[in-house]
């Protein structure tokens, strides 16, 4: 920065400190952080008068970010932004009962929600424009929400520092449901409800109840929450314009609340329930790039069972697997048996781990868990049942039905079904060779 540039910033820091300090040593100095360490500018300004002792909140030029440019957990964020809603809130916090104020923000580029955990010291109303310094932003239901502590400054500026307020005309983007992706916003669906149920949750310590559930289309199904109730049933075709998206270990999930639109089409020429439900084949690759799946099946070659698949002991507290009889939270307790299988599939385009349970490992082995525990003392080993699986079942052809989530392991998935397929070389070969020419 020259100096015609650095002397608006100059003159701020002046101001702020009461003018304890010339506008020279005040120039100095930030040119230094600027130059010679490389300080950001609006980090050099608050440096240099917590320095002299003044007070940081004082500044008001070059400090600020727009709301467009906010991203989840930031510290030390400062914003000139007007007050587009606010209401109070009483919430119980160990035991106390305190008021909170919750609302929206908005500059010429974005809104954003806030929570402030302190109302008695943010005495703002519909309208005013505040400069808010040393706030923090988490992410909530895949959205940034900004919040103001304890730490938090909140001073009013004059109403014209910003121009009024306008909600940005641009509408929802339609997206399929097989192409929903984590981090969309302002998408519009069409879709059935395959499935709905209601809850109660605790948000910020006010009860709200959550209508959670399953919607799907001819592309694909994906899980959902309604924070509001639109009065939706089982086998409903809706439309919702405004709702955003998530990830839940890389399953996309569709949330939508009262900001959004929801019309039920009751003429809608749309798949069955039955017809979503289907199994839907995919390939393992491409659930991958997706980042997750609800409901998908897939075929492979199961090329191995791995180490904890058999015979296993879970500790009755917290239904981990034992460890040489150690629970890694509870300590040394008498194991609940049980029966599952870790295997590794790959279908030619990439390979996931899947977990069979209990059902799908008696029905594989046609042997129940007591069956299971008989052989296991006669051999007087364990492992016999995880051998035996892997005779079973290493380098055969399986069809696996369920959800996949993904996490820095890789893909998983827990299944619902599973076949051990006998196939016709000849017609899989040339069903490849069609999928492959379209």
């Amino acid at each position: 920065m020259d100096k015609e540039q650095i002397a608006p910033h100059v003159k701020d820091i002046t101001r702020a400190l009461g003018n304890k300090v010339s506008e020279a040593d005040v120039e100095r100095e930030l040119n230094s952080y600027l130059t010679v360490y490389r300080v950001p500018l609006g980090t050099a300004k608050r440096s240099i008068v917590k320095k002299h002792g003044g007070n940081p909140s004082l500044l008001s030029l070059g400090v600020q970010k727009t709301i467009i440019d906010l991203t989840p957990n930031e510290f030390s964020v400062d914003l000139l932004a007007r007050v587009v809603s606010v209401n109070e809130r009483e919430i119980e916090v160990e035991g106390v009962t305190k008021t909170i104020l919750y609302g929206i923000f908005g500059d010429s580029t974005a809104t954003v929600p806030f929570t402030a955990w302190e109302a008695d010291a943010m005495d703002v109303e519909k309208g005013d424009v505040v400069k808010i310094q040393n706030a923090y932003t988490k992410e909530f239901r895949g959205e940034v929400q900004l919040n103001l502590g304890n730490r938090t400054s909140v001073e009013k500026e004059s109403r014209d520092a910003l121009p009024p307020y306008e909600p940005p005309e641009r509408p929802p983007t339609s997206v399929e449901l097989g192409n929903l992706r984590g981090g969309m916003s302002s998408v519009s669906v069409v879709g059935r409800i395959v499935s709905i149920e209601s809850r109660e949750v605790d948000v910020e310590g006010q009860k709200k109840t959550v209508f959670s559930g399953l919607i799907g289309d001819s592309t694909g199904k994906a899980q959902f929450s309604a924070w509001a109730d639109f009065e939706l049933k089982e086998n409903d075709v809706v439309k919702i314009d405004g709702g955003y998206s998530k990830t839940w270990r890389g399953i996309p999930q569709l949330g939508f609340d009262n900001r959004a639109n929801v019309e039920i089409l009751t003429d809608a020429d749309f798949p069955s329930a039955e017809d979503i439900m289907k199994p839907s084949r995919m390939w393992i690759e491409e659930i991958a790039e997706r980042g997750g799946a609800v409901d998908a099946t897939i075929r492979g070659i199961l090329i191995d069972v791995k180490e904890g698949s058999g015979l296993i002991f879970r500790c009755p507290e917290c239904n981990r697997v034992l460890r040489k009889g150690t629970c890694r939270i509870h300590g040394e307790v008498d194991g609940t048996p049980d029966l599952r299988v870790k295997a590794v599939i790959d279908d030619g385009s990439a390979a996931l781990t899947a977990i069979l349970g209990k059902e799908i490992t008696e029905g594989l082995l046609e042997k129940s868990l007591e069956d299971c525990m008989d052989g296991a003392k006669e051999a007087m080993s364990h492992e016999v049942i995880r051998d035996e699986l892997a005779d079973l079942l290493v380098a055969q052809p399986v069809e696996l039905r369920g959800n996949v989530t993904s996490d820095d392991y890789g893909l998983m998935m827990i299944s619902e079904s599973a076949e051990v397929l006998e196939i016709d070389v000849h017609e899989e070969a040339q069903k490849l060779l069609s999928d492959l020419e379209e």
